[in-house]
C-alpha cells in the first residue's frame, strides 16, 4: 500500500466538488482552518458552481478533480462536501499520475466512492472531516485530522459499548460509508474485504435498509474472512409504522453470528461532530474489553 507524503508548513490544500456544490462563503471556515495549521488552501474550478444539486457538470467536477491530483504543487485534496455524484465521475479520472506520486484524499460519506476506489489501487487516503463539517466539527476530530496529515502519532481509546464482541485483531482498515460500500458491489471500485478489518457508518436511513445492506454485504462474503469490524454513527435511523423489530446493533450481531472477529460500536466516525480521523490503507490493531476499545497503528 502506498502511503501519501505527510504535509509540512506552506503545503497547498485543494478544495473540490466532486458531489453537491459548495460556495466559496461556505469554504471560509475551512481556509481558516488550513490557514492556523501553515497551509494554504487552493480553491478549485468547482467552488461556487452549481448544475442543480451538484458543484458544476460531471465534466466540470472531473476535471477539477483531475487538475488537482496532476498538480505537483497540490499536496493534498479536500474535497468541499458529500451528498452524491462522486461516482458519476469516478469512471472519468486518469489515475496514473496519481499513483506514482501521491497525496492525501480527504472526507467521508459519498468520498467513499474515492476511497473504495484508491484502495483497489494501492493508495491509502483519509476518512476525516470536510470543510462543509468543519463549523461543527469538534476539537477532537479537527485535532486528528491534522495529526493525520502531519504524521503525528494518535490512537483510539474509547469506553466498550455493552453490545460488543471482545477480541483482539489486526489488518488493513477499510471503508466508509456503508450504502455507497452497498452501492459500489459489482464494481472495480468494490474492496475486498479477506483479512481486513471493516469501517461502517451512515445516515438518514431506514432500519430494513440497514439489514437489507448487511445481508448482501453478507451474501457477497464480506464477512467470511474479515479480521474485525469497527461500527461508527449509525445517525438519524428511521423506522416504519409497523417496527422492524430490530434495531442497527442488533441487526449487525444477528447477520455476523456464526463470525469470531471482534466489533467495536460506538466508534467516534461519520455524521457526527465527533468525526475522528481514520487512515484508511494503514493497518490497525485493534482490542476491543470489557472496558475499552483500543484501536491503534501499527508502523
Amino acid at each position: 500500500m502506498k502511503l501519501p507524503e505527510y504535509l509540512k508548513p506552506r503545503d497547498k490544500v485543494g478544495i473540490v466538488c466532486t458531489a453537491r456544490s459548495f460556495s466559496e462563503e461556505e469554504a471560509q471556515p475551512a481556509i481558516e482552518l488550513l490557514t492556523s495549521w501553515g497551509l494554504q488552501a487552493v480553491l478549485g474550478a468547482t467552488i461556487g458552481l452549481n448544475t442543480h444539486q451538484l458543484g458544476g457538470s460531471d465534466l466540470e467536477r472531473a476535471n477539477d478533480l483531475q487538475t488537482m491530483l496532476d498538480s505537483p504543487e497540490i499536496k493534498a485534496i479536500w474535497v468541499a462536501r458529500g451528498g452524491y455524484g462522486t461516482v458519476r465521475i469516478i469512471d472519468l479520472i486518469d489515475f496514473s499520475k496519481f499513483i506514482n506520486h501521491p497525496k492525501w484524499i480527504i472526507g467521508f460519506s459519498d468520498v467513499t466512492v474515492l476511497h473504495s476506489h484508491l484502495h483497489n489501487l494501492g493508495v491509502a487516503s483519509l476518512h476525516a472531516i470536510m470543510p462543509f463539517s468543519v463549523p461543527k466539527a469538534c476539537e477532537e476530530a479537527k485535532q486528528t485530522l491534522y495529526k493525520a496529515l502531519f504524521g503525528e502519532n494518535y490512537s483510539f481509546e474509547i469506553d466498550s459499548d455493552p453490545l460488543n464482541k471482545k477480541g483482539k485483531a489486526d489488518g488493513l482498515l477499510i471503508g466508509g460509508n456503508l450504502s455507497i460500500i452497498y452501492s459500489l458491489l459489482g464494481s472495480k471500485s468494490a474492496v475486498k474485504t479477506d483479512d481486513k478489518i471493516l469501517y461502517l457508518e451512515d445516515l438518514d436511513e431506514y432500519l430494513y435498509h440497514i439489514d437489507r445492506m448487511f445481508y448482501n454485504l453478507k451474501r457477497n462474503g464480506y464477512f467470511d474472512h474479515l479480521k474485525g469490524l469497527i461500527i461508527g454513527g449509525m445517525t438519524d435511523m428511521h423506522d416504519n409504522s409497523i417496527p422492524f423489530g430490530y434495531n442497527v446493533k442488533e441487526i449487525i450481531l444477528e447477520l455476523t453470528k456464526d463470525h469470531t472477529f471482534p466489533i467495536c460500536f460506538e466508534f467516534p466516525a461519520g455524521h457526527i461532530s465527533d468525526n475522528r480521523a481514520l487512515k484508511l490503507g494503514y493497518k490497525i490493531e485493534m482490542e476491543i474489553n470489557k472496558d475499552q476499545s483500543i484501536i491503534k497503528y501499527i508502523d
